[in-house]
């Protein structure tokens, strides 16, 4: 793919050469950073661009330094999960535990391979009476940031797919591309820039369909129960908002619903979003963000350094304040996350929380993009949401605004809301007590679902 493609370039070699020199002003100190991004008429630039100086000198680092690996955010002394996909999830996260697992890999119609495991049946034996053709399938779709060992990090008696298995229903794990176990591609590398052009609206409409029709072509064309964890629900929503999907999905649990992000109470990445960090990033040549790169990690430094900004936890700082977590989970997940993403797919994020409108990802020079209308959703599809009082991402507001829009129109007895005052945003996937407080109402509300 050429270069102006692949950032949306609509002029010549000459403009690209002007283009270079002002990149590389923008390098030489903070000061002249906006002055080059002021100064120069790019039709990527926004209206009115980030005002603060202090923000430009988070950007000084090369390119090259990207794919340096720091330790900002890590924790030692704990048992790590394998980082070669040769090992996989199932080796490391399920087996282990007594149960059946299998890997699986899963094809996108835009090329990408994404890994998805299976875990068949419970431990016990009255768990595993059926086969694939007669017990409930359920797929469990991750958030950003992470893949599908979020699910893992409690025990057996903790985590909602081992739950799920205990409880007779036939698991299936997904995981996104660009993630550690997905970043295979028919055609393409990820070193190559052109592997990162998607956001979550390409997650929605490539990645969660193909997901999709394997497990169905897998489990005799039954109808499948889903699951999302923040990311995870809004590539549910945008689906189901342009009918797609819904004639295979059976029910969907939606556990930190992200949709409207107006009044998202994480002053870190509000802050981030309406500084253009994102775009700034993108501007470097930073295709794959990599949240321990060092780019990323001297922007999260100086962030933090502002006044009204408190990292001491950044966890909490990004997440809200999460009543019950187990401190060897979180120590897992900080081994190997947070995850990439694509720059790109943060850009989209960015724009939903400035815009506050639900849209597809707005292009450089484009006026408006097409929204996602989630009144259009089915009013006949079972849908579970919970969310908490606590959560940073998700927040009460914005899943209110969500609430408005899906409630008017849904059938009472098709729906069950689930507001947990306690509850932050990674309590719902790593919280020692959600077994007692979610996921109990989650099985229940599935095994209700018989058409």
């Amino acid at each position: 793919m050429e270069w102006k493609e692949h950032w949306g370039w609509h002029g010549g070699v000459e403009h690209r050469e002007q283009w270079q020199r002002a990149k590389d002003a923008m390098l030489a100190t903070a000061d002249d950073t906006f002055v080059a991004i002021q100064n120069f008429p790019l039709p990527m630039r926004k209206p009115t661009p980030p005002p603060v100086s202090i923000i430009a000198s988070l950007l000084i680092p090369t390119v090259a330094e990207a794919s340096s690996r720091g330790s900002f955010g890590t924790k030692t002394g704990a048992a790590a999960f394998p980082t070669s996909p040769s090992d996989g999830i199932c080796a490391s996260s399920v087996i282990v535990h007594g149960y059946q697992c299998q890997e699986h890999n899963v094809t996108t119609a835009d090329g990408y391979i994404l890994s998805v495991q299976r875990i068949p049946q419970g431990r016990g034996a009255e768990n595993n009476r059926g086969n694939g053709n007669t017990k409930q399938p359920v797929i469990l779709q991750h958030g950003v940031l992470a893949d599908g060992r979020i699910w893992l990090l409690n025990s057996p008696e903790q985590n909602l797919p081992l739950i799920l298995a205990d409880n007779g229903f036939d698991v299936w794990i997904a995981n996104t591309r660009g993630t550690t176990f997905s970043r295979n591609h028919t055609s393409m590398d990820p070193s190559q820039p052109a592997y990162w052009i998607w956001t979550w609206d390409e997650l929605a409409s490539y990645d969660l369909p193909a997901v999709l029709d394997y497990v169905s072509s897998q489990t005799g064309g039954q109808k499948i129960h889903y699951v999302g964890h923040s990311l995870g629900t809004l590539m549910a929503l945008a689906s189901f908002s342009e009918g797609k999907l819904v004639n295979q999905v059976k029910s969907a649990a939606l556990l930190s619903p992200i949709a409207y992000l107006s009044h998202m109470n994480s002053k870190l990445i509000d802050l981030a979003a309406r500084f253009h960090m994102d775009e700034l990033l993108r501007i470097l040549g930073l295709s794959e963000f990599i949240p321990k790169g060092l780019p990323v990690q001297r922007c999260l430094r100086r962030l933090c350094a502002l006044p009204g900004i408190n990292c001491n936890n950044l966890l909490t700082a990004l997440t809200g304040e999460n009543c019950c977590l187990n401190s060897s989970a979180i120590d897992l997940f900080l081994i190997n996350g947070p995850l990439s993403t694509s720059t790109r797919n943060l850009i989209h994020l960015a724009q939903v929380v400035r815009s506050g409108v639900l849209a597809k990802f707005k292009h450089f020079g484009q006026l408006e993009s097409p929204i996602y209308n989630l009144s259009n959703i089915p009013q006949e599809l079972p849908l579970f949401i919970s969310y908490g009082g606590q959560d940073a991402l998700s927040d009460v507001n914005d899943v209110g605004t969500l609430l408005d829009y899906y409630l008017k129109i849904h059938d009472d007895d098709k729906h069950r809301i689930l507001f947990i005052k306690d509850y932050a945003h990674f309590d719902f996937v790593m919280g020692v007590n959600a077994k007692d407080i979610v996921y109990n109402e989650v099985v229940s509300f599935f095994n209700r679902q018989f058409n």
